[in-house]
C-alpha cells in the first residue's frame, strides 16, 4: 500500500514538476524562487494525499496562492525600500506608475486572478480552469472577461499618465 503510493506520488512529480516549475518561473521571474514553490506545492500535496481528489489543480492552486504571498513579500519589501530611499532624499520622490502586467494581474482580486493565472499563464483551457476552481465555464469566462476589462483599464490609466 505504502510503496503503491509512494510510486504514484513519485510518477506524479515526475509528470507535473517540470511545467509547474515552469509556470511559477514566468509568474516569479526567478528560477530558485519557481522551484521552491513548485516544491512547497508537491510537499503541500503530499501532506493530504489520501484527501485530494484532483492533484493537479491542488497544485496549480496552492503554486498560484504561493505566487502571490511571494509577490506581497516583493511589494511589502519595495514599500520599505522607497520608505527608506524618500526619507534619505532631499527632495519628496515622485513614484511612477508601474505598468508591468504582472503586477496588475497581482493586484486583482482573487476571484479574477486565480482564473488568469490558470488560463493564460499555465495554459489551461477554460473547461479545465472551472473543474478546477469549481465554477461553471460562463463564470469561469466571466471573470476572465471582467479581469482582461479591469487589466485594460488600468494599463489605460498607466499609459495615459506617462504622456
Amino acid at each position: 500500500m505504502k510503496r503503491s503510493r509512494d510510486k504514484a506520488a513519485s510518477d506524479l512529480f515526475a509528470a507535473l514538476y517540470p511545467r509547474l516549475a515552469g509556470w511559477c518561473r514566468r509568474l516569479v521571474d526567478d528560477d530558485e524562487t519557481a522551484h521552491e514553490i513548485a516544491s512547497e506545492a508537491f510537499t503541500r500535496l503530499w501532506s493530504r494525499w489520501t484527501s485530494v481528489q484532483e492533484p493537479r489543480g491542488f497544485l496549480y492552486v496552492t503554486a498560484a496562492n504561493l505566487v502571490r504571498d511571494h509577490w506581497r513579500k516583493l511589494e511589502r519589501e519595495r514599500k520599505a525600500m522607497r520608505r527608506i530611499t524618500s526619507e534619505a532624499a532631499v527632495s519628496p520622490h515622485i513614484e511612477q506608475a508601474d505598468p508591468s502586467v504582472r503586477l496588475l494581474v497581482q493586484s486583482l482580486p482573487e476571484r479574477l486572478r486565480v482564473p488568469i493565472l490558470l488560463h493564460y499563464y499555465a495554459d489551461m483551457p477554460i473547461r479545465e480552469v472551472s473543474v478546477l476552481t469549481g465554477r461553471k465555464e460562463g463564470t469561469v469566462k466571466a471573470d476572465l472577461h471582467a479581469a482582461r476589462e479591469l487589466l485594460r483599464a488600468h494599463l489605460r490609466r498607466s499609459l495615459d499618465h506617462t504622456r
